[in-house]
């Protein structure tokens, strides 16, 4: 491997607030960025090349591989049957793999390899019809209807207790489906891990609070024991081990009353719960990836301080353009930073950008003030 600058050029199916992140990330390396994505301005189009697209557009992707030195994705919308062809007939590489890719975009069968490989997981059914679902809730009690693909931030996803509810629920859910069984957990955890060239380096471990399955906050380090932690990154480091390709991956985990980690998703890209990497790590989530993809060393994944993620939604009843209003308090608090995702219109629950609080104080404190902060914030 032998590196410089000017470096390569990144090419990123996905132009979300993720392609933009990567995008800022990867021009201090020298990295330049073209994006696919359908939305014409999409947010990553300010800071990086757009070709407007499809995710599945022959012609898009064969433009993208045309101008890129190596390929990644930050959507799972992304076709791996097509981003394969690209490596072969352009002779490109693609990370992470498109096989991860088929992995984890299908739940059904990234619950299966996990499984497979002994790591620990929830039960689980393969659910194809109402009666499926009904044996499921006969041997669980009470699960979560998913979808197996597409869904995301608690679209696709159906509580069912039940019985009688199946048929409505698998509607509901629109598709093939797998149930989980419920999980008495103390707290959600997230790791976020990178797969380099013959290294896996994971940053410190995340306790996420959800509301209506949407991820509000991020605390790093997590809120439990040593121990927990420790095994959070050991199961992380185990599910890393058993993805191909190089890239970040987003590992979300359950930690259950008894003290045991479980795997709940894992996402083959940079990740919500990792946003905190930005000011609260030495480098962040996003360059990592770039330096991953690229084949490059991989950085310091030591945070600086402890820190709080905190998700900017869309607190509005109908969609409409996107202004934010009330950032006076939060621009001039020490040790907060505001990362705005250039949506143009703003939808009920829509992520539209966070803030970071990092500071060397009590947990407690930091998720008041970045609670506090963001909670001031409002869309005009």
């Amino acid at each position: 491997m032998t590196v410089s600058v000017p470096g390569p050029t990144l090419g990123v199916v996905g132009g979300g607030q993720l392609g933009r992140m990567l995008a800022e990330a990867a021009s201090p390396l020298g990295v330049d960025v073209v994006v696919l994505d359908p939305t014409p301005d999409c947010p990553a189009s300010t800071v990086a090349d757009q070709i407007v697209g499809a995710f599945d557009d022959p012609d898009a992707m064969a433009e993208l591989a045309a101008r890129a030195d190596v390929l990644t994705f930050e959507i799972e919308l992304a076709d791996p049957d097509l981003l394969d062809e690209l490596a072969a007939e352009e002779g490109i590489e693609v990370h992470p793999s498109p096989d991860a890719l088929r992995t984890i975009e299908d739940k059904l069968i990234q619950k299966d390899t996990f499984g497979e490989a002994g790591i620990p997981i929830p039960p689980f059914h393969r659910v194809d019809d109402a009666a499926d679902l009904r044996a499921a809730l006969d041997e669980f009690g009470s699960v979560m209807l998913k979808a197996r693909t597409g869904g995301y931030d608690g679209r696709g996803n159906v509580p069912v207790t039940d019985p009688d509810d199946a048929e409505a629920a698998i509607e509901e859910v629109g598709g093939p489906a797998m149930a989980e069984a419920f999980v008495d957990f103390e707290r959600e955890l997230s790791v976020i891990g990178v797969r380099g060239d013959d290294e896996i380096r994971t940053f410190p471990v995340g306790e996420n609070v959800h509301e209506a399955e949407i991820l509000r906050e991020t605390i790093v380090p997590a809120r439990t024991t040593d121990d927990v932690r420790d095994e959070a990154d050991r199961v992380a480091r185990e599910v890393l081990s058993h993805l191909p390709g190089r890239g970040v991956f987003g590992i979300e985990l359950f930690e259950t009353s008894e003290g045991e980690v479980l795997v709940n998703e894992v996402a083959p890209r940079p990740h919500n719960s990792g946003h905190w990497t930005i000011e609260g790590a030495l480098s962040s989530q996003f360059e990592q990836h770039v330096r991953a993809v690229l084949g490059w060393p991989l950085g310091a994944t030591d945070r600086r301080a402890p820190t709080v993620m905190a998700n900017v939604l869309g607190t509005v009843d109908e969609p409409r353009a996107a202004r934010l209003g009330g950032l006076d308090d939060l621009l001039s608090e020490s040790g907060v930073s505001l990362h705005w995702y250039g949506k143009e219109q703003v939808r009920p629950l829509r992520k539209m950008g966070h803030l970071t609080a990092v500071g060397d104080t009590d947990h407690e404190v930091l998720l008041s003030r970045a609670r506090e902060l963001r909670d001031g914030l409002h869309f005009e």
